[in-house]
């Protein structure tokens, strides 16, 4: 269909395309087609779980857009092992900011994920300038995506385009807010299964999806797993070796002037160098900003490329500090604090039972959590201006009066870890074990 649509639109004029697409929604069209396909789609799944019943190897595809929000580390290694799972990785192009975006951006996650060893696919090739038709190629019996956004990654490898595969999904993050978007898109509706972080999500899955959740499976969140089970510390992710210094991540969030306006960045983007620059001989700081604050300030009037290029490279160049955009596990695992305003973060980063303090933009972003969000953000330090940034530094971290830490505890092992005490990925596997191959 997607295919389709392009193909007419080159012949018609952009006015009378533009009065198509008004129509076309305006009469609900879309809304109603929308609604039968997801109607279709558990007849189609049980048609493909038969399907997939009768091999003796299981194909496996895992769609790849950014490397942040790969969360399958743990679950790839163990289908690796398994006799009849066969996983591959495909990197697929991130096509909601432009060309020149979506080939660094591929190019970037396709090395680092070379240099960790996989054996990763591109879909696009740059000289050629062909994407690679996955259906034909490899024809996958399971696919699993990392982004439930369309238009943010290429139509060819949408849901729509494997409406007839067995489809599954883990959230990027694990979700703290209550926009309908994060757990109702066609997307949501459409997947085989979706396996929820904590029993919480599963109730908000029942109350907001138009299936009624019945798609949502509660595993626990594959992205704790690496940060619970890795046992070998890698301290050379901090570029400063010098152990008596205490190490804290500041991650910012790139939501500056829309949805919930979390983002402190642009009110504290001067402050944290400061705090570098003063407490150069106790501290040292990574700043792991969200990926998507560089495209927004390159994009920015009062930022643009340059500035924003200046400021990255101002913390690359700190005795002290460090631009950090790769994989955040080691980072974790070996940090002493986090100071953020990343929803996404909150509960990765409490599994690691070290202080975290949470920004508090503004009140009404106080407004927005669902339930899980609310008890989250409230086994954090919360801060609300500059002052309690430095009280946090000094009485939390420097002198390590963590009062918090029974709170934090009490949290993970009360919401966040499975209660069969097993991993997020070993239930997720046990579970595709039991609907294929039992």
């Amino acid at each position: 269909m997607a295919q389709l649509k392009l193909f007419i639109k080159k012949f018609v004029p952009e006015i009378l395309w533009i009065s198509l697409i008004r129509i076309y929604n305006f009469t609900k069209l879309r809304a109603a087609f929308d609604w039968y396909e997801i109607k279709q789609a558990p007849k189609k799944h049980r048609k493909a779980l038969q399907l997939v019943r009768g091999k003796e190897k299981v194909k496996v595809a895992f769609f790849l857009t950014h490397e942040s929000v790969w969360k399958y580390d743990v679950l790839f290694d163990l289908m690796l092992k398994h006799p009849k799972f066969e996983p591959f990785l495909f990197v697929c192009p991130v096509v909601d900011y432009g060309v020149e975006n979506m080939q660094f951006e591929m190019d970037k996650t396709f090395r680092a994920f070379k240099n960790k060893g996989y054996d990763v696919i591109k879909t696009y090739d740059n000289e050629a300038k062909k994407y690679l038709d996955i259906k034909k190629s490899f024809e996958p019996d399971l696919v699993f995506y990392t982004n439930p956004y369309e238009g943010l990654q290429d139509y060819r490898y949408y849901i729509k385009q494997f409406s007839r595969t067995l489809t599954c999904y883990v959230p990027y993050a694990v979700m703290t807010v209550n926009f309908e978007f994060i757990y109702n898109l066609n997307f949501h509706n459409l997947v085989w299964k979706i396996f929820a972080e904590t029993p919480l999500h599963k109730e908000i899955a029942l109350q907001k999806q138009k299936n009624k959740g019945r798609n949502t499976i509660v595993t626990g969140y594959p992205g704790f797993d690496p940060l619970l089970i890795n046992k070998n510390l890698n301290h050379t992710v901090w570029k400063n070796k010098n152990l008596a210094l205490k190490k804290i991540i500041w991650a910012p969030h790139h939501s500056m002037t829309e949805l919930n306006r979390v983002a402190n960045f642009l009110e504290y983007h001067d402050f944290f160098l400061e705090l570098a620059e003063k407490y150069k001989d106790k501290v040292q700081i990574a700043f792991k900003p969200h990926h998507l604050l560089r495209v927004k300030l390159e994009q920015d009037v009062n930022w643009g490329k340059e500035k924003t290029d200046n400021y990255y490279n101002k913390w690359s160049s700190l005795e002290n500090g460090q631009f950090d955009n790769g994989d955040y596990i080691a980072l974790f695992l070996t940090s002493d604090a986090l100071i953020h305003d990343c929803g996404s973060f909150m509960g990765e980063y409490l599994i690691t039972g070290k202080p975290s303090l949470f920004m508090v933009r503004e009140e009404s972003v106080m407004e927005y959590w669902n339930v899980f969000g609310e008890k989250a953000v409230a086994a954090h330090y919360q801060s609300r201006n500059k002052k309690q940034v430095v009280d946090f530094i000094e009485k939390v971290v420097l002198n390590e009066k963590d009062w918090m830490k029974e709170e934090r505890d009490n949290f993970v092992q009360n919401i966040l870890i499975p209660k069969n005490r097993k991993t997020a990925s070993e239930n997720i596997l046990e579970y595709l074990e039991r609907q294929i191959f039992s």
